[in-house]
Parts: C-alpha cells; sequence; structure tokens
C-alpha cells in the first residue's frame, strides 16, 4: 500500500486530500507602463508626464494550502520616467532595482487574486538627456522603499500545482520615499529642477502596471492519501 500511496501522489494530485499542503517554485517576467510619481511635478504647470515603459524578470516560491498560497517573488526590474517640459520631452529618469515581494495568492475557479508588499532595493538610477548626456544620481535616492502590489489573472495552463503557467495583470504603487529628501529636494529631483519645492517637499513613489507571465513547476507534497495512510511530504 505504501509504494501505492507514492505513485498515486506523484502522478495524480487529486489522491491527496484537501488537507494537502505544496510548494512550487516558477520563472516569472513582466512588462508595462512605469513612472515615478511626485505630486510637485504633476502640479508644475510646464511640467508632464509622458508614458515610460519596463520589464522585469526572476523566479519565485510559493507555499500553498488548497486555494490558499503565500509566494515570495525575486525579480530584477529596470524602469523608466520620462518628462515633458512645455510639451517637448526634456529627459529619461532611468531606474534598476532589485525587489522582493511577499504576497498572498488566492487561487480558485482557474483565475488567481494576489496582494501583499514588496521592498525595491534600489541598484542604479540615471537622468538621461535628449542629448545623450548622462547623469548617475543613485546617490541621491534611498537604498530600500515599499511598494503595494495588486495582480490578478488566470491559469492558462494547469492548477494542480504539478505545474502551471498563468498570465495577468499587475499593479504596483509606491507607499514610501524613493527619493532621498534631503540630497533629492536640493538639486530638485526627479526633474533637476531647482525650484520644483518652493511650495513644499512632496515624496517620489516608483509606479508600474502591465502584464505578468509565470511558469510554476511543484517540488512536493504533504498530505493524507485517500486511503489513510500517514501524512508525508513527497517530493515531485
Amino acid at each position: 500500500m505504501k509504494y501505492i500511496t507514492i505513485l498515486l501522489s506523484l502522478f495524480f494530485a487529486g489522491t491527496v486530500s484537501a488537507q494537502s499542503f505544496y510548494i512550487d517554485t516558477g520563472l516569472k517576467a513582466q512588462a508595462g507602463a512605469t513612472a515615478l510619481i511626485n505630486k510637485s511635478v504633476n502640479d508644475h504647470p510646464s511640467w508632464n508626464y509622458d508614458i515610460g515603459t519596463g520589464f522585469a524578470f526572476g523566479g519565485k516560491v510559493g507555499f500553498n494550502f488548497e486555494d490558499h498560497g503565500i509566494t515570495v517573488d525575486v525579480m530584477f526590474n529596470k524602469g523608466e520616467s520620462q518628462f515633458e517640459f512645455d510639451g517637448n520631452q526634456n529627459f529619461v529618469t532611468e531606474y534598476a532595482t532589485t525587489d522582493i515581494y511577499l504576497l498572498y495568492r488566492l487561487s480558485r475557479y482557474r483565475g488567481y487574486l494576489e496582494l501583499g508588499p514588496k521592498i525595491n532595493m534600489v541598484r542604479n538610477v540615471e537622468n538621461r538627456a535628449l542629448d545623450g548626456t548622462v547623469e548617475d544620481v543613485t546617490g541621491f535616492y534611498e537604498d530600500n522603499s515599499y511598494s503595494g502590489v495588486l495582480g490578478f489573472g488566470t491559469y492558462l495552463i494547469g492548477t494542480d500545482g504539478r505545474f502551471s503557467g498563468i498570465f495577468g495583470l499587475r499593479f504596483e504603487y509606491g507607499f514610501t520615499d524613493l527619493l532621498n529628501q534631503e540630497m533629492g529636494e536640493s538639486l530638485g529631483l526627479p526633474i533637476r529642477q531647482d525650484a520644483l519645492y518652493a511650495d513644499g517637499y512632496n515624496t517620489t513613489v516608483p509606479f508600474f502596471a502591465g502584464l505578468v507571465f509565470e511558469m510554476n513547476w511543484g517540488i512536493g507534497y504533504y498530505g493524507k492519501a485517500s486511503c489513510g495512510a500517514r501524512g508525508k511530504f513527497i517530493f515531485l
């Protein structure tokens, strides 16, 4: 009976009872619109935003119980924020971060919903002017900041924890200042204008809205087989 239980657990996840727990891992990629949002820029009569684009890739580990799970994602992100002055593009702020996500995921009816926080760890920030001039402003930004994440989508392939592919939408918005206030305020970042904060300082937070694709592979299950055998963790 022992060997039958192992084989059934490996090839037919349905033999594991409703109390099963499983771990999966996966590869992820996302792309979409990005920006560094600052109220002082939005309120400025001469400055405006263009739509920037960014992408990220990385991986995840998921800890799942029935329809509920906790996922830990590590993503390497590159984004940009494009700024216009009087209708003409002035420069682009390009930024690279390593992002760590801790998300709750609900998977049901071939769809999923996820939400939770992430930490943005800044690797590099540059201002790139139209004439090709590049200014490294990494030192004017905080090493870490925090964002909130909301995502939802559908399972394109599989739903049982052994193998799955999902496609969805993800939205991220910063909770804390990405810019170091003392240093950034002196230069008028993110748009490099000395008088930007004449009416008071406003924080700069990263924004992302776009598509995400994920491929997952099950690592193993823990549960009791339908025949009543003792619970065990079985590696796939």
